[in-house]
């Protein structure tokens, strides 16, 4: 009875519901719809099936509602990619007329991906889109968009408690008195849930397989869905329904978005083969087959499988008396100390480590047994050990759960001095796996005894913002009085955030109120989380050494953020410090953090990323790009080791967008195989993917000695060149310009994917839009600013991923972010001046052409293009139709010599065969420059030469600009009078002439046969060459 009491007092379960809130704010300049220069505004929201609509503004294009739209979210796992539409609409019942219908006046498209969490949100002001190319729309909509989860009763049904009575309100109630809607909804929603244990093998960071559960120490327990139809399927037939755990959202995506089969169904498309085209370009890696075909490759297997043997140890229980117990796998590998829990005996020590062995090498494939022992570090004495038959392994393949550990009994050795000194049991479990297992990230290799320092990793980059600082004017502040006559202070600001220090210009001073303006903004850049203080300095650098007056400690946490252009108030500060003892004067600010600017970490031309910070400004992801890092070959030695050896411990590093990964380092390999895969959401195809292999050497250094990391090379593989659901398996060369000059390292080898629509309009419709986000365009930033912004970033970012474990170091960073490829560099000069001369290639061509043609080279051609002549002449409708027709079939016979692989680095677009010895030191001096005086006047006078030749160029090109001027600024009378003479001419035959006899006459006169020819220039020429120029009044 007390039970059946207890149960029946028994709260009933609560699950979270996600509710998602529109606040409609405002909108701003709609368009007069209503025939009398106004609209009568309304809001319909649509999401999930819910729509929703505010109440009518009559009459006014800025309407104001201030309303709340709350919308159930029906799956919050999958809220991401949800859509929410909002159309803004004109009232017919307030128009002037008979309207037959609510006039469009603009919509907005929202995703999943932008809403914020509640605190989190922010009002934004979105521009109202057109619903069709034909549609008139302008004006903007501010919204505030948040989600909240909130905790109801899921009310179970009678089914399972036949002999309960019902509440008297519902023995008694009328049959109108019906249970609301929400209440019927949220019986039809039923949810059955049940306690589980809770994983504890986390997700990889790498999403090689799902999160899992398993039954290991029976941890608090965690609720899972079960559909409804499943509760009253095994209900009925007293069977408990099957646990279905809930994905992240991401793992579902990859799931859900298999490239195995293409846009139209069909199979995978093949690799295709390709011939060695030298020692510096990509090939392809050829796919064992067995018919010679293409192989199918299994979606999310880019790599090769590698098995381990994985040997979880977690725990041991009345060990003999020891010290400091460890475990040794083999002969080679060995764990930590264990510790035991606090208040536990240390006779029952805990580790809590798995570690990875090689099966698939010809050592570990000989052996049939794996002997795991317990010894004591202090002393060495054996404690015990079990024997495990490997033919009796199990072999686990995800997603499976991970292999619960079990007890074993520790036995002893045939050592009779051993005897009694062997006691107690081990808890551990031993299975096969390859490098997908979800336990593989944080395992201890044994290719890799440091472990800190050779484990794979993924970053994450720091959230970063633009912190803008208005320094508007000063008052009250303790000016020197002794100074001399006519003299005006030269007072400024110097703000400090971090390593980061702006200083302001001059103020101006105004004599009626003594205050000093400025009216500068001064931009740092923030990184989360905000900790730092904005410290402003006001300095009086009238004499030769500044005078503090003043100063205010901010911190940046209490900074206002915003995600657009809005008026941000400013504020009055007092100083502190002065001269004037606790009150010094005042200063007027106006400080945001813009949440709108892409905060740009890596050079324009290779960056990787150009979302805003705001996530709430951030797009649905277009497509999932899969790189499979597989690894190199014929590495070069990096450092020796005893008797002279040479060798190379490589780990390779790839960075798209925030997120960074970080193989496994293999000691000791100039042929390292990872076989690593990892997986990066795109927003935008036209980025780039970085890969970059380095050589370990901070695992041998000490904690107090820094030794870096060698490069061995980079490549660079932009996505917008990577065909859609393709796989590309390539092997790259690593090339490392050094001071001696251009020097391969190896290769290495890479497989990549894009999986995204070919032509789908959410992908085609990314080519459209603006670069950079909005806040760029509406408030730039200066060129050299930007630039002094990004280094700034490159060193927060370096500092940030330094701090993790294992670090990431500042080279490295560096490194894979060009943060050097502003500096100036002969060869990249080089490099530039031969592209441009490329990109005139074209040009260049078509006036040979045209040449050819006028000189008679090939009488046929001649004749044909004087034919087509005649025809564009006689049709001129047909010009414009013609020439984008021959640039269509251009494009179509390109085609044919398309790239079949991603380009990596070109060594000849690069300028790096033939680079002088001289420019290559100059190129890797520091900044300022460390080489002797003389060797410094030197190339200074080189470059004096250079930059001559360059205003020699731009003098012509000014010259040649001021003689068109001339022809009717009367700077030559009679020039001007010749050329206004000629145009009058002109002018007489065009209006007695047809036009269409005019143009052939015109036509057929440049391209006149050779004998009618002479060889001294037309008088023409002659003519624009004597015009004067501004040249001669040059000093």
């Amino acid at each position: 009875m007390m039970a059946e009491q207890q149960q029946q007092q028994q709260p009933p379960p609560t699950r979270p519901i996600r509710k998602l809130v529109v606040e409609v704010a405002d909108a701003r300049d709609l368009l007069p719809k209503d025939g009398l220069g106004s609209s009568s505004a309304y809001v319909v929201a649509d999401f999930d099936g819910q729509k929703k609509r505010t109440s009518t503004i009559s009459r006014t294009l800025n309407p104001l509602w201030n309303e709340s739209l709350e919308f159930v979210v029906s799956d919050p796992s999958t809220m991401e990619y949800e859509e929410l539409e909002i159309e803004v609409l004109n009232d017919k019942r307030m128009s002037n007329g008979s309207a037959r219908k609510n006039h469009f006046l603009g919509r907005v498209k929202l995703y999943g991906s932008q809403f914020a969490r509640k605190g989190d949100e922010g009002l934004i002001y979105f521009q109202l889109e057109k619903k069709s190319v034909f549609s008139w729309i302008r004006g903007e909509i501010g919204l505030r968009i948040y989600y909240y989860d909130d905790l109801e009763v899921a009310v179970d049904q009678e089914m399972n408690n036949d002999n309960a009575q019902p509440p008297p309100s519902e023995k008694e109630a009328p049959p109108q008195s019906q249970p609301q809607p929400q209440q019927e909804r949220r019986k039809m929603e039923e949810v059955r849930v049940l306690e589980v244990p809770a994983p504890t093998e986390a997700v990889t960071e790498n999403l090689h397989s799902p999160a899992m559960a398993t039954m290991e120490e029976a941890p608090p327990g965690v609720t899972v869905r079960m559909e409804n139809h499943h509760h009253h399927q095994h209900q009925n037939q007293g069977i408990p329904p099957p646990v279905h755990p809930e994905y992240p959202p991401e793992m579902r995506r990859m799931q859900t978005g298999r490239v195995g089969v293409g846009i139209e169904g069909g199979e995978r498309v093949r690799v295709l083969k390709r011939p060695d085209n030298g020692d510096y370009s990509p090939r392809v890696i050829p796919r064992r087959s067995a018919n010679g075909e293409s192989e199918r490759i299994p979606a999310y297997d880019l790599v090769e499988p590698m098995q381990y043997l994985f040997v979880r140890i977690v725990k041991a229980r009345e060990l003999s008396q020891n010290e400091s117990p460890y475990v040794r796998i083999g002969n080679s590998v060995r764990s930590k100390p264990g510790i035991p829990r606090p208040g536990e005996p240390p006779s029952n020590p805990e580790w809590h480590q798995v570690f990875a062995l090689a099966y698939n090498k010809p050592e570990s494939a000989n052996s049939s047994t794996l002997e795991i022992s317990v010894w004591d570090a202090q002393s060495e004495n054996f404690l015990g050990g079990v024997c495990f038959d490997l033919s009796d392994v199990p072999v686990r393949d995800p997603p499976d759960s991970p292999l619960a550990p079990q007890w074993y009994r520790l036995e002893g050795s045939d050592d009779p001095n051993a005897a009694g000194k062997v006691s107690g049991d081990i808890q551990l479990s031993v299975w096969i796996g390859t490098q997908a297992d979800d336990a593989f990230p944080e395992s201890w290799s044994s290719d890799a005894p440091y472990v800190s320092h050779t484990r794979s990793k993924v970053y994450q980059s720091p959230k970063l913002w633009y912190l803008r600082v208005t320094i508007m004017e000063a008052q009250d502040l303790q000016i020197a009085p002794n100074l001399p006559p006519l003299t005006a202070p030269e007072v400024r600001v110097k703000a400090q955030l971090g390593f980061q220090s702006v200083r302001t210009r001059k103020g101006v001073m105004n004599n009626h109120t003594a205050s000093f303006f400025w009216h500068e903004d001064l931009v740092f850049v923030a990184g989360e989380p905000l900790e730092d203080s904005l410290i402003l300095l006001l300095e009086d650098r009238t004499g030769k050494d500044p005078v503090l007056l003043g100063h205010v400690l901010i911190p940046v946490a209490a900074i206002e953020q915003r995600i657009d252009e809005r008026h941000v108030a400013a504020r009055w500060l007092s100083l502190e410090g002065g001269p004037g003892g606790s009150y010094c004067g005042r200063i007027h600010l106006r400080m945001c953090l813009e949440g709108g600017y892409h905060v740009l970490d890596e050079a324009a031309h290779v960056c990787s990323d150009f979302r805003p910070t705001a996530k709430q400004l951030w797009k649905p992801a277009i497509g999932i790009l899969e790189l499979g890092i597989l690894g190199a070959r014929g590495l070069l030695p990096m450092k020796s080791r005893g008797g002279g050896k040479g060798s190379t411990d490589p780990y390779c590093v790839a960075k798209y967008g925030k997120k960074w990964v970080r193989t496994r380092t293999i000691t000791d390999s100039f042929d390292p195989r990872w076989n690593e895969q990892y997986t990066w959401q795109v927003y935008d195809p036209c980025t780039v993917l970085t890969i970059g292999v380095f050589d370990n050497w901070r695992m041998f250094a000490d904690m107090a000695e820094e030794k870096p990391d060698f490069r061995i090379g980079k490549v660079r593989i932009r996505v917008s060149t990577l065909e859609s659901n393709k796989v590309y398996t390539n092997s790259y060369p690593l090339l490392v310009l050094q001071r001696t000059g251009l020097k391969k390292m190896g290769e290495i080898e890479v497989a990549v994917r894009f999986a995204c629509p070919s032509l789908l309009p959410d992908t085609c419709a990314v080519y459209g839009q603006p670069l950079l986000p909005r806040m760029h365009y509406l408030r730039p930033l200066g060129v050299a600013q930007q630039e002094a912004l990004r280094g700034a970033a490159t060193k927060m970012v370096a500092a940030w991923l330094a701090r993790s474990e294992p670090p990431l170091g500042s080279e490295v960073v560096r490194y894979m972010l060009d943060a050097d490829s502003h500096t100036w560099s002969m060869r990249k000069s080089k490099a530039n001046w031969f592209r441009i001369v490329g990109v005139l290639a074209w040009a260049v061509g078509l006036a040979k052409w045209l040449d050819n043609i006028r000189r008679w080279r090939n009488p046929v051609t001649t004749v044909l293009v004087h034919l087509l002549y005649l025809v564009l002449v006689w049709y001129p409708d047909l010009i414009v139709p013609t020439a984008f027709l021959y640039v269509c079939l251009i494009g179509i016979w390109y085609y044919r010599f398309r790239p079949k692989t991603p380009a990596g680095m070109d060594i000849r677009l690069s300028q790096a065969e033939t680079v002088d010895p001289e420019d290559l030191d100059e190129e890797f001096d520091t900044f300022p420059s460390s080489r002797p005086p003389e060797l410094i006047r030197a190339r200074y006078d080189r470059l004096r030469m250079l930059a001559a030749r360059v205003q020699t160029v731009l003098g012509d090109f000014a010259t040649q600009g001021e003689r068109v001027q001339a022809l009717v600024s009367w700077r030559d009378p009679r020039a001007t009078k010749l050329f206004i003479g000629v145009c009058l001419i002109i002018t007489v035959v065009l209006y007695v002439v047809p036009p269409k006899m005019a143009a052939v006459a015109l036509g057929f006169y440049f391209l006149r046969h050779p004998m009618f020819r002479e060889p001294m220039p037309p008088g023409s020429l002659n003519f624009f060459r004597r015009l004067p120029s501004l040249s001669d009044r040059l000093m």
